[in-house]
């Protein structure tokens, strides 16, 4: 049994899909069906049922899946503890993150990762916080600054608090709204609304927000991001609710301060739960703009009490 048949034989398992695992692991599928059959013989058991939508695991599979994830885990520690003693770090750390980010500078983060530990090899991507979210739980992305999904949303992932911030009214400068000093969400009745495309987090904080008032709103324009969302806004077609930091944007807009209840947009660090950080990922969630608890630096094994997506702890304030 070799070490990338269990790498092989875990991405299956968490992709439910050969084609999948094969982009994921970025080889042919033929390779991959090859390894696993010839670990099935090694084993003298089946480890998936096989379909034409999917696979599933079997009862032989399943325990492999547990004992093969703390394999490649201690693995992975193994090698951390060795390049920990040399004092250099090396390997790829893969971060993702939203288009903006009032509480955090993700350039400056980056920098200052560069500049101690230059070996890694760092790869950004950015997206919405649903897409982010599921590259983290599917082991394609190391850490994700994202908007705090609604209740029910996180499992898979432990989410340590970054940043909230009340939501403005964005409208244009000749909108009857434009010059009040606040507006209530009443206000907003038989608008025009300007939003992002259904799975931004930023529309459902809106949705969830205007559905609790009763109002019924029509999303005229839906774009995918935020400099279009603000000159659309601009240009008088559509009004939008966004989070405070979008008015440091250079833009035509104008915003104004909503009167309570006020939604709230909320920011987190995401990793995923159940698998051991990388050394890199932990230095980077060492840098105190992070605000990562000391416990939380070594893995996300267990949440830390006190982090979203745990039992008891709430995920979502508007």
């Amino acid at each position: 049994m070799e070490i990338r048949q269990l790498e092989y034989f875990v991405t299956v398992a968490e992709e439910r899909h050969f084609t999948r695992a094969a982009q994921r692991l970025h080889v042919a599928q033929s390779g991959l069906s090859a390894s696993i059959r010839t670990l099935e013989r090694e084993l003298g058991a089946e480890l998936f049922i096989r379909s034409t939508r999917n696979v599933d695991l079997t009862d032989a599979g399943r325990a492999l899946l547990v004992e093969a994830r703390h394999t490649l885990n201690d693995l992975a520690a193994a090698r951390e503890a060795v390049a920990a003693v040399q004092g250099l770090l090396s390997g790829r750390l893969v971060v993702g993150t939203l288009q903006c980010l009032g509480a955090l500078s993700v350039p400056d983060l980056l920098a200052r990762f560069h500049q101690e530990h230059p070996g890694v090899e760092i790869r950004l991507r950015q997206g919405g916080s649903h897409e982010l979210l599921a590259q983290v739980r599917a082991g394609d992305m190391d850490v994700a600054i994202v908007s705090v999904p609604p209740a029910g949303e996180s499992a898979g992932v432990v989410l340590t608090p970054l940043s909230s911030e009340p939501m403005v009214l964005a409208c244009g400068p000749k909108h009857h709204l434009a010059e009040r000093e606040q507006v209530g969400l009443a206000d907003l009745k038989d608008e025009s609304f300007v939003d992002f495309h259904p799975g931004w987090i930023t529309r459902d904080v809106t949705d969830h927000a205007l559905a609790g008032a009763r109002i019924e709103r029509r999303v005229a324009l839906e774009v995918n991001d935020v400099h279009s969302l603000l000159d659309f806004v601009g240009a008088g077609l559509g009004i939008a609710l966004v989070p405070h930091s979008f008015t440091g944007k250079q833009t035509r807009a104008r915003f104004v301060p909503l009167q309570a209840p006020v939604p709230v947009w909320q920011t987190a660090v995401a990793v995923a739960a159940g698998r051991r950080c990388s050394a890199a990922a932990q230095a980077l969630l060492r840098d105190p703009t992070l605000r990562w608890p000391a416990q939380g630096g070594t893995g996300a094994r267990s949440g830390g009490p006190g982090r979203l997506g745990e039992p008891g702890v709430t995920a979502r304030t508007a």
